[in-house]
């Protein structure tokens, strides 16, 4: 069953009607759902779906080649173009008495084999776009490429695509859609172990109880997910091992850049450049606190739920997986999940204001959202906020999120009022965010006061 993506689908059907000449980049993250979102838009069209395969140009040609053919003559032909101009040209053809649709799936591979492809789609969408019925579709998973190769401006094929399309993960709420049988909190840790990205969420069985998808997933040496980043590693990067310790850094603890160079043993300009593909890749997240742009505070986390799982539970543990014992691993595991919770949660959080914000029903209209540390200058004490933004006219937001199974009280909204006195605001809000409600006197003082939102986790899956 395809769930989601709504937007791109209605934007490539968009294109689609036009009849004409339309080109669209879809590209992101491998696993993230791109072959099958073409997959889904292609239903009921004429189309010719070709997947450029990792080898040399004749072979990527005669694969080419057959999808025509079949496509053309209705059966499986053993022929192939002379070249990769000559099969293009022959889809143009195609193309000018009916709407045809041709996706080129995996174009990195495809390009790299036949160094003048880019060249020879210029060529041809230049010579047909005007005359032609064709809707082309380049995918890629190589982010770098795509960017690089295809939409840069010194790329061959700049200035010919009508739309692009880059595919993120599902956030939490999209994410819940995959699950029908899960209480709400199972759905919140599903996503806490698995993220958005759409082939891990496809892992999970909700027929089972998450304790079982753990111990299947990560705790199995036999699972997919259980040497998944170093694989995916391996894909993207060409020095993994060095990528795999950086990682490994910040999910155990090293957030700042001098920290993340002494742990592994690297210079920080040889670490920046690692961290900057990263998070180019969406496996790291660079922060700094809210409302500042000092370098000096900047810090680094794990951004995919998925990597930041694996890397902060199974190394550790790898061992005793190794050995079968996925059970005594779970052990381990299971009491540091609500900790481990507190940032996928805080992330929920901070989607939930984009919605409010989106319905036009949140009660600051922020421009951004971010997190805040620092010292106050008065008590010389460190302090956070979880997530604050604010608007143009200088209203603020500031939110707490506590998943916990005790109620949140009072002394939780007021520290974050008192905190709140850090920054200077026309009008503040206040939201507290509670896995489990809030108690009587905390309510209370919230109706006094006038300018908080109480917001229990379940009300957020409510709408």
């Amino acid at each position: 069953m395809f769930i989601g993506r709504e937007h791109e689908l209605n934007t490539l059907e968009k294109l689609y009607r036009s009849g004409r000449f339309e080109f669209a980049v879809i590209y992101g993250r491998r696993r993230v759902g791109k072959t099958a979102l073409i997959s889904e838009f292609l239903k009921g069209k004429d189309a010719i779906f070709f997947t450029g395969v990792e080898t040399n140009e004749r072979q990527n040609l005669d694969n080419f080649s057959r999808c025509i053919l079949e496509y053309h003559m209705g059966v499986a032909v053993d022929s192939s173009f002379a070249s990769f101009q000559a099969a293009l040209e022959s889809v143009f053809g195609l193309a000018k008495a009916k709407r045809i649709v041709l996706v080129i799936d995996e174009y990195p591979y495809a390009a790299r084999a036949s160094g003048s492809l880019a060249s020879t789609l210029q060529l041809l969408i230049d010579k047909n776009k005007d005359s032609s019925k064709l809707f082309l579709i380049l995918c890629g998973s190589s982010m770098s490429y795509m960017e690089d190769h295809v939409l840069a401006y010194k790329a061959p094929l700049y200035g010919r695509k009508t739309a692009q399309l880059k595919l993120e993960p599902f956030d939490f709420f999209e994410a819940c859609r995959c699950f029908t049988r899960f209480s709400d909190f199972d759905k919140a840790l599903a996503y806490g172990i698995a993220g958005g990205t759409p082939q891990y969420l496809l892992q999970i069985d909700d027929g089972l109880s998450m304790e079982e998808n753990i111990k299947n997933m990560y705790l199995n040496p036999a699972s997919p997910l259980f040497e998944e980043p170093g694989n995916l590693l391996k894909q993207e990067v060409r020095e993994p091992a060095i990528y795999n310790a950086v990682i490994t850094a910040i999910a155990t603890g090293c957030s700042k850049m001098n920290e993340i160079s002494n742990k592994i043993d690297e210079d920080t300009s040889v670490c920046a450049a690692y961290i900057k593909n990263l998070t180019a890749l969406g496996i790291v997240k660079k922060e700094s606190p809210y409302g500042e742009k000092s370098s000096r505070k900047t810090i680094y986390s794990i951004e995919d739920n998925m990597f930041r799982f694996w890397y902060r539970f199974v190394p550790k543990n790898a061992s005793i997986i190794s050995r079968g014992a996925g059970g005594l691993a779970y052990q381990r595991i299971a009491p540091e999940l609500s900790a481990y919770m507190g940032g996928v949660f805080e992330e929920i959080c901070k989607q939930y204001l984009w919605k409010l914000l989106l319905a036009d029903r949140c009660a600051v209209r922020f421009t951004d959202l971010g997190r805040w540390w620092g010292m106050d200058p008065k008590t010389r004490v460190q302090e956070k906020i979880d997530i604050t933004g604010r608007d143009d006219q200088g209203d603020a937001l500031f939110a707490e999120c506590k998943w916990t199974n005790e109620k949140v009280d009072l002394s939780v909204l007021e520290t974050l009022a008192v905190r709140s006195d850090l920054f200077y605001a026309r009008k503040k809000h206040f939201y507290l965010f509670a896995k489990t409600g809030f108690t009587k006197g905390c309510a209370e003082r919230a109706a006094e006061m006038g300018n908080v939102t109480l917001i229990a986790y379940q009300e957020m899956l409510q709408g």
